[in-house]
């Protein structure tokens, strides 16, 4: 067996500046990671994970240092040991996925016991200067029904009334992306409730959560940069109801299999997230997300330009494409 193994950085043009509680993006970088053996090109998509400081050069450096055991032959479950959670795993984890699938001829959702059946994802509305902004977004996409919503502690309740009132027939959760005290979630969330909101995501600060455990809220609570891999779980559970399963926080689809299943033994409700990225990077949360209540891999409908042939989005439906991918053989 021979294996070559290439490793760039693309840039994904943002449709319009993308904003959250703490962070702004004009574009999207990413890596990409290519896996060739025997005539076959498995390939990956990460972006990292921002707020661990993670870049497209730093993800390069990683995957340089171990590209000699990868092109040996390393497997799925062994570049687990030799790479720790992050982006960097991502891109090859999501390379030997798909690799595997031409190789062996099946696609990477039946290799991972799911059917590749279409999914809801949620239509994320970024943090604006207005609720009247952030409403209008919501007007403008009529014909989605699922919306999660950006959040600070400027004017949270106002905006998501202002959205509600616009779009009573839709479902919406909320981002807070680390945004809140616990004095101001006691605050917000019994009027979120009233508003039908379905669940609250990262209320509080990484590592300053602990004020959770025991806390009566009336809307369930996500953990996203509070949980990036297994090994968190455990802190989590007496704090939150349900868990972001982010593949560029497990470090790919493998570790996030792992961290699906113990936390459905746990009782957790799951959700997929992203980084944003093209089809290529959602690819792989698409199995995943086969298993998960919640699914947010709307990265595709946040960039200029997706690659073509990728997964189909249609008024918040995402399919698997007919002609191959990624995770799919090659057909005769």
């Amino acid at each position: 067996m021979t294996r070559k193994i290439r490793v760039y950085k693309e840039t994904l043009a943002a449709i319009r500046p993308f904003r959250i509680a703490d962070h702004v993006w004009y574009d999207f970088p990413c890596t990409i990671c290519e896996i060739e053996q025997d005539g076959y090109v498995g390939r990956g998509e990460a972006h990292g994970v921002y707020y661990l400081g993670e870049t497209p050069k730093s993800m390069q450096q990683q995957l340089e240092s171990v590209a000699e055991q990868i092109c040996a032959g390393a497997t799925r479950e062994q570049l687990l040991e030799i790479l720790p959670p992050g982006g960097a795993r991502m891109a090859a984890d999501s390379a030997l996925w798909d690799l595997q699938a031409q190789l062996r001829g099946v696609d990477a959702w039946t290799i991972a016991g799911v059917k590749p059946q279409p999914v809801q994802t949620v239509f994320t509305i970024g943090l604006e200067k207005t609720a009247a902004e952030m409403r209008a977004k919501a007007v403008e996409a009529s014909r989605i029904s699922l919306f999660k919503v950006k959040l600070d502690n400027d004017l949270p309740v106002e905006r998501m009334e202002a959205i509600r009132g616009a779009r009573p027939d839709a479902a919406l959760v909320v981002d807070v992306n680390e945004g809140w005290n616990i004095d101001e979630l006691k605050e917000y969330a019994p009027a979120l409730h009233k508003l039908d909101v379905l669940m609250i995501e990262q209320p509080l600060p990484r590592g300053n959560d602990a004020d959770l455990e025991g806390l009566d809220c009336p809307v369930p609570l996500c953990a996203d940069e509070s949980c990036l891999h297994l090994g968190e779980l455990e802190d989590i559970l007496p704090r939150y109801q349900m868990v972001n399963i982010k593949l560029d926080k497990a470090g790919g689809l493998t570790h996030g299999l792992q961290l699906a299943s113990a936390a459905r033994a746990q009782g957790l409700t799951l959700m997929v997230g992203c980084m944003s990225g093209t089809s290529l990077s959602m690819a792989p949360s698409h199995v995943i997300a086969q298993l998960c209540d919640f699914v947010d891999i709307d990265g595709p409908l946040l960039i200029k330009k997706d690659h073509d042939g990728g997964l189909i989005y249609d008024d918040g439906v995402v399919s698997v494409p007919k002609k191959r991918f990624w995770g799919q053989p090659i057909k005769p």
